[in-house]
């Protein structure tokens, strides 16, 4: 059975220069739970002050869906595996380059997940065995043609 999901984009031109690309490519994304989110194009591909430096832009969103996605799933399967989850921080990042075809899109995202449990924790190999799960579960990362990688921390020096 299909889902679906939907997001209303809502930009105004509010009398900037259109013909001349001089106008604001801030916008808002709006979604079904009454949140808005202010969003623009980011500053590395259309320069300020035509770019909202404090805003999300479509790139940030699709790493943090990619994280976001991965993380739900890993918690997921870590309770039905009966380790008990404290924290979980990600400081993910996508690379964009130019591909084979002369593109550029994301060539890879890189999950760097930081993990607190309660004892008992999982071995690494346990560990290992979430992450690739969540990988194998996650829409996203399904949905994705490049490359997600999950970087391991060291393991803490006893």
């Amino acid at each position: 059975m299909p889902h679906n999901y939907t997001a209303t984009i809502n930009w105004e031109r509010n009398g900037a220069a259109f013909a001349e690309h001089r106008y604001s490519r801030g916008h808002e994304w709006r979604f079904d739970g009454g949140v808005t989110v202010p969003a623009s194009s980011s500053p590395d591909s259309v320069p300020l002050p035509f770019s909202v430096a404090n805003a999300v832009d479509p790139e940030e969103a699709l790493v943090a869906a990619t994280a976001s996605c991965h993380m739900l799933w890993f918690l997921w399967l870590a309770a039905q595996r009966g380790f008990v989850v404290e924290s979980y921080q990600d400081e993910a990042y996508g690379i964009m380059e130019e591909n084979p075809e002369g593109k550029v899109a994301f060539s890879r995202i890189t999950l760097r997940p930081r993990i607190q449990f309660q004892h008992p924790q999982p071995t690494a190999q346990e560990l290992e065995h979430l992450h690739h799960a969540a990988h194998e579960s996650c829409y996203i990362a399904n949905t994705l043609r490049c490359a997600v990688e999950v970087e391991f921390p060291p393991p803490p020096q006893a």
